[in-house]
């Protein structure tokens, strides 16, 4: 009798499991996408596993591509491809992340077995055509599903010893799935941690963003602080732990940060960048203590996101945002300020930063055992919002003239002192809207020139 297959499988994976059977081959749905359709979780890959050779299984499928030495097959499928692997063993992992060699096998439950997770070594499919679909789970991976536990296949030891990144993996999926480690794969992270430092810095930074988009993110960097791994991977992060911090009772600037992290997420649900501004606001803090201050944190936190984000290959123009956020994350509010001083402020902070770093002070405020709304936030937002509604100009681009006005309505040759002119009129037309006019502008700009004549 078929067991019933795993939910949701899309009709091009089930067109590759229909072709490999029918071409007298075992293949079966395995690894992650089986572990979220078995939790009712979205899944975004479905992976393949196989007895047939790689080179039979792209003469059955045209337009294949042999992706890797490891046996894996990329059939093509829109929006991107479906990995199929043959069944294998692995050899030898000398430098701590991936086999020196593999060899092919027709056994499944060899296949699984070198797997990193119970919870990834379940199985789902069939021998070849002619047998029933039916599950595999030799390691106790439904057992361990619903427990909500996470544990390493056999020896956990050997299993982080053979692929450090796995010690990443295990805090990121205890993080996403809110499970519990076992306690003996607790250990052997623990025992494995310096290993980390094997694991390249793009590996380290994709792993980054996965751990940040967990719900809470704290508890992967808990459980990375807790093993001894942070150390190896994201040391910026570690030299924030034992650092006083004196505003939540109890917690040193690594809790304050954690809780920062949190609340940011509570605010900003599929926010990367926010996430990521608070998990790192305050690491310029250890670089610049002294007496317990913590003088130029922000611009030294800046300098360090921009390095370590560009280390572990974040996109340039997330590293920007990141930075800018940090930079900024210290300003001071009063409610006395003019509109002219709301609209400097978000000219010198930018339109496009302003909501994420008025939403990264809320974070800062309950990581700080505030409210979120402490130090006039809401109402600096709302006066904010208000002249954004009002079109007020904030830009060079939004000023009633430009440079090629300058040099020809008043005999100046281009150059930098056309720039800082505009700077200047900018200024003007921030502190008075009203004032952005052709007329006015030139007008303004003319007497300026006279007073103290504009260079070539």
């Amino acid at each position: 009798m078929e067991a019933p297959a795993p939910a949701n499988v899309p009709a091009d994976v089930r067109r590759i499991l229909e072709t490999l059977w029918s071409n007298g081959h075992a293949a079966y749905l395995v690894g992650g996408g089986v572990r979220d359709s078995l939790l009712d979780r979205r899944v975004t890959d479905w992976d393949i596993a196989t007895d047939s050779l790689p080179e039979t299984t792209m003469a059955s499928f045209p337009g294949s591509d042999y992706t890797n030495r490891f046996g894996t097959v990329t059939v093509p499928s829109d929006p991107k491809g479906i990995e199929v692997t043959t069944f294998r063993r692995d050899h030898r992992y000398a430098d701590h992340r991936r086999p020196d060699s593999v060899s092919f096998t027709g056994s499944l439950d060899e296949d699984l077995s070198r797997r990193d997770f119970t919870v990834n070594a379940i199985a789902w499919g069939r021998a070849a055509a002619d047998a029933d679909e039916r599950w595999v789970d030799p390691t106790g991976g439904m057992d361990d599903l619903r427990a909500g536990v996470l544990r390493a296949v056999g020896d956990p030891n050997v299993r982080f010893d053979e692929d450090a990144l796995r010690l990443l993996r295990a805090a990121r999926l205890a993080a996403q799935l809110d499970f519990q480690i076992e306690q003996q794969t607790m250990a052997a992270m623990a025992a494995t941690a310096e290993t980390a430092r094997w694991v390249s810095n793009e590996r380290i930074g994709g792993e980054l963003r996965k751990m940040i988009a967990a719900d809470p993110p704290s508890r992967a960097f808990a459980i990375l602080a807790d093993a001894g791994v942070i150390e190896h991977s994201l040391p910026e992060l570690a030299a924030q732990r034992g650092v006083p911090q004196d505003k939540v009772t109890g917690h040193d600037l690594w809790g304050h940060c954690m809780a920062t992290l949190d609340a940011a997420a509570a605010i900003g649900r599929d926010n990367q960048p926010l996430r990521l501004a608070a998990l790192l606001h305050d690491i310029g803090k250890p670089p610049t203590s002294a007496h317990g201050h913590f003088i130029g944190h922000d611009e030294e936190g800046a300098k360090m996101a921009e390095m370590m984000l560009t280390r572990l290959a974040y996109p340039r123009h997330e590293i920007t945002k990141v930075a800018a956020l940090i930079r900024n994350h210290m300003f001071s509010y009063e409610p006395r300020w003019s509109s002219a001083a709301v609209r400097r402020f978000i000219r010198r902070v930018g339109r496009e930063l302003i909501d994420d770093l008025v939403n990264l002070r809320r974070a800062d405020n309950v990581g700080s055992g505030l409210a979120p709304e402490a130090g006039h936030v809401d109402e600096l937002a709302s006066r904010v919002a208000a002249e954004l509604q009002a079109g007020s100009p904030l830009t060079l681009r939004e000023l009633a003239i430009d440079g090629d006005d300058l040099v020809s309505d008043l005999g100046l040759k281009p150059g930098p002192k056309v720039g800082q002119l505009l700077e200047r009129l900018l200024g003007s037309v921030i502190s008075d809207p009203s004032r952005n006019t052709r007329e006015q502008l030139l007008a303004e700009a003319r007497a300026w020139t006279a007073e103290a004549p504009v260079a070539s």
